[in-house]
């Protein structure tokens, strides 16, 4: 959790349900834009894209687990690419026919923030492509996410 936003936990599995002018307070207008309208940042634009650390993603507007980075690709589309989310429960799912197009929208499964869609061109094993947009994800390197576990393990 932080000050700013106090449903934000890694670790917190309950729903989060709060309104719309309560999300404009705690959120940054980026993530706001992108996670409660609906928005898409531009493309290539998130440092995200090409990284290459090891480590978790998290939902950027609840702190909810989504991806391993061992499941991110380099797809050329221009935002973070996943090829399987965390656990079914980490993403919902929504049908999308804006701008003309039939897509799957994909959600953040705690708190409903868009993430971006899911498309079937994606590497095996799951054929799926997971295009997240940068702005809605937070990121822990794998070393300090242990440590952290450590900790509140007692060791």
């Amino acid at each position: 959790m932080n000050e700013k936003n106090p449903v934000y936990s890694h670790t917190d599995t309950t729903k989060v349900n709060l309104s719309d002018d309560q999300w404009k307070k705690v959120l940054p207008s980026d993530v706001y834009q992108v996670a409660r309208q609906k928005g898409t940042e531009r493309p290539f634009t998130s440092p995200f894209e090409t990284s290459k650390e090891v480590g978790t993603y998290y939902c950027a507007v609840c702190g909810n687990p989504l991806f391993k980075s061992d499941t991110k690709f380099e797809s050329g589309c221009g935002w973070p690419s996943f090829y399987e989310p965390i656990s079914k429960s980490s993403i919902i799912y929504a049908p999308d026919s804006s701008y003309g197009m039939d897509r799957t929208e994909v959600m953040c499964g705690r708190c409903h923030s868009h993430l971006g869609h899911v498309f079937d061109d994606g590497p095996p094993p799951t054929h799926l492509r997971f295009c997240i947009n940068g702005v809605v994800l937070d990121f822990e390197k794998a070393q300090k996410a242990k440590e952290e576990y450590d900790k509140k393990q007692g060791s």
